[in-house]
């Protein structure tokens, strides 16, 4: 069949954008270009991984850092290392035309050495809600998967946006986040998951504390009494770490039972899971509410 003349204009156009230059600025101000989109991508975390999936680039991933459990294809994938040290060997073996990194989640001095080895790395950092939809955006216009990517952010901002018209301007509960509990650690007023509890309504009752993950003491949780505790983390582990608590009857939230614990993989990666787990947080609070005297 031959190609009309539209045919064969569209052709060029896809032709040229295929090959067309990119330049896009990370979350460090740092300017990218890419000479043409992205094939070969590793990630450094497993929330980009999710996230690069989610924006139509799995096909393109070539390595990804352990724990990069979800969707389940991100399990077949090479790993160059964890949080804590990235394989840099093994990265230069895999050839990456992109990198994706977390600037607070992967050690510092290992992204540098990325950019001093010339590598494109695309520096991230969520600390709005509408970061997810936003960062889609950002890994399929490199990627050129822009179709999927922006579904999947009109997707996300969609539930986001339900959720906070249903809880924000609900009663407030003051919160208390847990994140680790040897030493006690929450969340300070910068951290991801402060802002899924202001849109459901909710207080934490560290925001004062600019640190990301702030270790706190039990004296001072005690001065602050929240109406709610929150832990989370693997789903495993649930009972081990409410047990603690149900023994502190001093706190409010204790002796009102409204102490509960919630999936970390879904509210803590900022992926388009989050909005799952923003609503299994904003139901509990409502829970709170429901219980007051």
């Amino acid at each position: 069949m031959k190609c009309s003349i539209a045919c064969f204009l569209a052709t060029l156009l896809l032709a040229h954008a295929a090959s067309a230059a990119i330049t896009i600025t990370d979350d460090r101000g740092k300017s990218i270009t890419l000479p043409q989109p992205a094939t070969r991508i590793i990630s450094l975390t497993p929330h980009l991984t999710e996230l690069a999936f989610a924006a139509g680039a799995g096909g393109k991933l070539v390595g990804v850092s352990a724990y990069s459990d979800y969707p389940a294809d991100a399990r077949q994938l090479p790993v160059i290392g964890d949080y804590s040290k990235i394989d840099l060997e093994r990265v230069v073996q895999l050839k990456p035309d992109l990198v994706l990194a977390w600037i607070s989640g992967n050690p510092r001095g290992d992204v540098v050495r990325l950019d001093q080895l010339g590598f494109k790395v695309l520096a991230l950092e969520p600390r709005k809600l509408d970061d997810v939809a936003r960062h889609l955006l950002l890994i399929g216009e490199l990627a050129s998967t822009g179709y999927e990517a922006t579904r999947a952010a009109s997707q996300y901002r969609s539930q986001i946006r339900l959720l906070e018209s249903k809880y924000r301007a609900r009663q407030p509960v003051t919160v208390f986040y847990e994140i680790w509990h040897q030493p006690l650690m929450t969340i300070g007023q910068t951290h991801l998951v402060s802002r899924a509890i202001e849109l459901c309504g909710g207080r934490n009752v560290f925001a004062d504390i600019s640190g990301i993950t702030p270790t706190v003491s039990l004296e001072s949780l005690l001065a602050r009494n929240p109406q709610a505790i929150v832990a989370s983390g693997a789903l495993s582990e649930r009972e081990a770490r409410l047990a603690p608590w149900r023994e502190m009857n001093e706190l409010e939230a204790v002796r009102h039972a409204n102490v509960f614990y919630l999936n970390a993989d879904t509210l803590h990666r900022g992926t388009p899971r989050m909005a799952q787990g923003v609503s299994d947080l904003c139901e509990k609070l409502d829970q709170v509410r429901r219980t007051r005297p």
